[in-house]
């Protein structure tokens, strides 16, 4: 029997797990330093949560001051096997409408300041991120997100920028014009990430507004956004517990937990013990 596992990384407005029965809280640290914020480890129905707030309590963090690594690596750690991230942004399609949610399956990142690899300093890992989402789990969490009829769009490209000002309206033009659905400053890394920690990953996105381009927008309002945000909340929040319900169990059949399988380039003999001991929760089965 399978045992999974789901990691929540809450973004603007979702710093906490509703629902969350039995919660321990967990302070970890990682060969990257310490995560965001204390991990919150509990169950809902049978299946067991670890809860993490992107930005920490408070809302700390600028984007790129984010330490996605420790997060993530944190979440391994706990041994999380399918990683959700909840984020918000700003729609760049005209039938994609505040207050509606996306769950991307592409990711077009512009950011330039962030670490994106657990690897480097020795060892040499090149994995696969033409399809950056699990199928599977984008797909049970769409389901879960109608259950609750929420307005949900199925696919998507997510443009990933630096932050954390807003776009100018040239920029937002600009990727419009590359074909993407919605943008913001998150998910990317964490996309990257859990593909090299071997995790289910699929990301809810919580449209606030349309971003400048739009006809009906002088300016980004972070006021307007921010309400439009909170009453996305709630939909997220049910969501993720519809999705915890739906894995329970479930066997994996998707390629992820095996993404490092012959991505290693480095010959063993050549990587430091050092780096294998503080990787081990992501290489030890290969190395």
């Amino acid at each position: 029997m399978a045992h999974n596992v789901l990691g929540v990384i809450g973004g603007s407005g979702f710093y906490q797990m509703s629902g969350l029965e039995k919660v321990e809280q967990m302070v970890l640290e990682t060969p990257f330093g310490r995560p965001s914020d204390p991990f919150y480890q509990g169950r809902i129905g049978d299946i067991e949560v670890v809860f993490l707030a992107r930005h920490g309590r408070g809302h700390r963090y600028l984007p790129s001051e984010v330490n996605f690594r420790a997060n993530v690596f944190g979440m391994k750690q706990l041994g999380v096997t399918h990683l959700v991230s909840i984020s918000t942004a700003g729609s760049l399609k005209e039938e994609i409408h505040p207050g509606e949610l996306i769950v991307p399956d592409q990711f077009i990142d512009r950011t330039f300041k962030r670490p994106e690899t657990f690897f480097g300093d020795g060892i040499v890992v090149h994995v696969s991120l033409a399809s950056p989402v699990c199928a599977d789990l984008a797909g049970s969490l769409v389901s879960a997100t109608c259950a609750g009829g929420a307005v949900v769009h199925e696919g998507g490209t997510y443009l990933c920028m630096e932050g954390p000002q807003f776009s100018t309206r040239a920029e937002s033009n600009l990727y419009r014009s590359f074909g993407a659905s919605v943008i913001s400053m998150t998910a990317m890394q964490e996309a990257r990430l859990a593909r090299e920690a071997e995790m289910c990953y699929a990301a809810l996105v919580l449209v606030t507004d349309y971003d400048c381009w739009h006809a009906s927008v002088a300016v980004v309002d972070i006021a307007e956004i921010l309400r439009v945000m909170n009453a996305n909340v709630e939909k997220a929040q049910k969501a993720v517990s519809r999705l915890a319900g739906m894995l329970g169990s479930r066997q994996r059949t998707c390629d992820c937990e095996h993404a490092l399988k012959g991505t290693i380039i480095t010959d063993r003999a050549a990587i430091p013990q050092r780096l294998i001991d503080d990787l081990r929760p992501l290489v030890g089965k290969y190395l």
